[in-house]
């Protein structure tokens, strides 16, 4: 074997063990893989529009149900359920703020069946060259703000959203890994029960 055939092998050896560039995910890919499960569980990190950073535990089960769950000190709990948003908030005694959610861009990925190439429902879809980044909203309520998602892969995984919500703010929550499929009970979404225990 001569020089230039063992600096070749030597190249495409080296080029091989090298990950491979992350490519751009397309639209059907990211809604299928947030099609492919009902539940979900995972550390987060938010960021807020004030700078500040909580820390907890999320989980999902579509459709329509989220449960942000805070690390002490934090007694913030954020549950979605039945249509509805409630945000206990320990400092009041009147029973949590609630709002629709339907207003909210978070919806978006808990709904039944996620079609991200709906139309003027992804006004955006980026790749730097490790993530890919989509911005949705909806498609009948632009007003009700936007969320960007950025995905890593493949294997497609969701690693995080920042919601801009129509009064100008913007909150960023960072995913650990998140585990597929646990099963989760249905009191962890239950607005009424939780009230009833805080």
């Amino acid at each position: 074997m001569n020089m230039r055939s063992v600096l070749l092998a030597a190249g495409l050896a080296l080029a091989s063990a090298l990950p491979a560039a992350a490519e751009k995910l397309s639209l059907s890919a990211l809604s299928a893989y947030l099609n492919s499960f009902e539940t979900a569980r995972g550390a987060f990190t938010q960021i807020n529009d004030d700078g500040t950073i909580q820390t907890g535990t999320i989980y999902i089960r579509r459709p329509g149900r989220v449960r942000f769950e805070y690390d002490p000190p934090e007694e913030t709990l954020v549950l979605a359920s039945g249509g509805a948003v409630a945000v206990f908030d320990p400092k009041g005694n009147s029973g949590p703020e609630t709002y629709p959610l339907e207003r909210t861009p978070l919806k978006i990925i808990l709904a039944r069946q996620v079609d991200l190439s709906r139309e003027r429902m992804v006004t955006a879809h980026d790749h730097d060259g490790s993530a890919t980044t989509v911005t949705a909203q909806d498609p009948e309520n632009p007003d009700y703000g936007n969320i960007q998602l950025v995905f890593t892969g493949p294997p497609v995984e969701l690693r995080q959203w920042k919601v801009n919500d129509s009064g100008g703010g913007s909150t960023t929550v960072v995913l650990g890994d998140l585990e597929l499929g646990p099963s989760l009970p249905n009191r962890l979404f239950n607005i009424q029960l939780n009230t009833r225990q805080r």
